[in-house]
């Protein structure tokens, strides 16, 4: 509830369904739960790479999909998060959100403590 509330869901979008795809039937019309939208968001200056990668300019990336996101560490060996790995934590990286992402970042900034660990705990079921 507080990962909808807090507005996350407008970039990680719980549900998606796959598109009507001809040539592998058995992808066609999927419902899956990502957790992402797959489009390219401003996520602001502190992001910034200063580099423009095909249609986004250096603060805007893709959203990632966020299912796995609680394996991260036993899959890749490092709890390190964002494009660059900057973020050390799940929580960082919700605070160097910025720009579109401002105002989810503020709410979980304002959560009391047991409030705040829970979107984290969520996050680490995914």
């Amino acid at each position: 509830m507080i990962f909808e509330a807090a507005g996350c869901v407008r970039c990680h979008a719980p549900t998606l369904v796959t598109s009507d795809y001809p040539d592998v039937p058995e992808l066609a019309n999927q419902t899956i739960h990502p957790y992402t939208d797959m489009l390219l968001h401003d996520l602001g200056q502190r992001l910034t790479d200063g580099r423009s990668d095909f249609l986004g300019y250096g603060a805007e990336w893709q959203t990632p999909p966020l299912w796995g996101i609680g394996l991260s560490t036993t899959v890749n060996g490092h709890g390190n998060f964002l494009h660059d790995g900057r973020a050390r934590s799940i929580m960082e990286a919700i605070l160097w959100h910025d720009a579109e992402a401002q105002r989810p970042r503020e709410y979980v900034q304002a959560l009391g403590a047991a409030d705040r660990d829970a979107p984290l705990a969520f996050r680490h079921s995914l």
